[in-house]
């Protein structure tokens, strides 16, 4: 069981470290909205990798099917919802309702921990990382015991990491200048939009 832990932490780091688009909108909503409403975000990502953790270690390599009639729907709405971000934050430039947030509306952790449930689920891709494991690494399912191990190794790794974006994000919040407060907003977006097209370019290939 601690084996299966571990490799569940492992595997959590190696899927959450890569920066990607989630990770851009958890430094941002740091950035934006300090530590308290970021964690938040950053919880609803690991909760997802949780339920994609179970789904692969219960289900196992069944999924895989399924995924493939889903996968390029899931990955279209995934770039159009960055899209989405990009232009939104890059509209409200210079405004107090920027990026994540409705007008005159200040987003409470629940609404976020929702949000980035959401926006993390439009990622299939990590469930079936997670069956690649499963089926690669028999000792992960060998029993409820090890299943239980794994999805909450990767949940915790997962949480951690997204805990410490939440946290640099939340460094320079009460630092913010109208300058700084441009340029990341800029660049967040440039990357959102990178992401985006790169995503829908991969999606259609296939």
């Amino acid at each position: 069981m601690l084996s299966a832990f571990l490799i569940g932490a492992a595997a959590g780091y190696a899927i959450a470290i890569p920066v990607g688009p989630i990770a851009v909108l958890i430094v941002r909503t740091g950035l934006r909205r300090g530590f308290r409403i970021a964690t938040a975000a950053g919880a609803g990502t690991a909760t997802v990798d949780l339920i994609y953790a179970i789904t692969a270690v219960v289900v196992g390599s069944a999924v895989t099917s399924t995924l493939a009639t889903v996968l390029l729907p899931m990955r279209l709405a995934a770039a159009a919802a960055l899209l989405y971000l990009a232009v939104r934050a890059l509209l409200r430039l210079g405004r107090t309702d920027m990026a994540l947030d409705t007008p005159g509306d200040e987003r409470s952790p629940a609404r976020t921990y929702v949000l980035f449930i959401g926006l993390t689920l439009l990622n299939p891709a990590t469930v079936a990382y997670f069956v690649t494991l499963a089926v690669g690494l028999p000792q992960i399912a060998q029993d409820a015991g090890s299943r239980v191990a794994f999805a909450v190794g990767a949940s915790l790794s997962s949480l951690s990491w997204q805990t410490l974006l939440a946290a640099i994000g939340a460094a320079l919040h009460t630092r913010l200048t109208p300058r700084i407060e441009l340029a990341t907003a800029l660049l967040s977006s440039a990357i959102l939009v990178g992401f985006a097209l790169r995503i829908a370019a991969d999606a259609l290939a296939r």
